[in-house]
């Protein structure tokens, strides 16, 4: 499982033009699921996420995580994360869970950060969605299951 994980002042997601979900200040989650996760790779991306310290404390410092600041986090499922450009220029999604694993798993997270105490929205899976967001930093991390980086 792959994260791209911003922090932002606020993000909404869009389908058709219409609002479907928006959170104030907190994460935006881009999440894409592998052919081969399962119930390890959503607890390891929730625990990531739900205990990720990158909101400046007193001291100007990153030691704070969503928690401690009442921040939100929005998920999106986006399986071009699995996206192979190597060989030539027209990646490859081989690597990406069969759609209906992948919502199963996509939801799981929400459930799971929503059962950590997190306010949670989310993005519509298999659908074209606009996502809107301010950044905040801009601070971005990159998160893996498997660790490859």
């Amino acid at each position: 499982m792959r994260a791209v994980v911003q922090r932002v002042q606020s993000a909404a997601v869009r389908v058709a033009g219409r609002e479907i979900s928006a959170i104030g200040p907190g994460f935006l989650v881009l999440l894409g699921v592998g052919a081969d996760d399962d119930q390890a790779d959503v607890d390891y991306m929730v625990r990531k996420i739900s205990g990720l310290r990158i909101f400046y404390d007193q001291d100007e410092r990153m030691r704070l995580s969503l928690h401690e600041v009442s921040g939100a986090v929005l998920v999106v499922p986006q399986f071009t994360l699995y996206g192979d450009a190597r060989k030539g220029n027209r990646p490859s999604f081989a690597g990406a869970a069969p759609p209906e694993i992948g919502r199963t798993l996509y939801e799981e997270v929400m459930r799971k950060l929503e059962g950590a105490g997190l306010e949670v929205g989310g993005g519509r899976f298999r659908e074209a969605m606009e996502v809107e967001l301010i950044n905040d930093g801009p601070v971005t991390i990159l998160l893996d299951s498997e660790k490859r980086f």
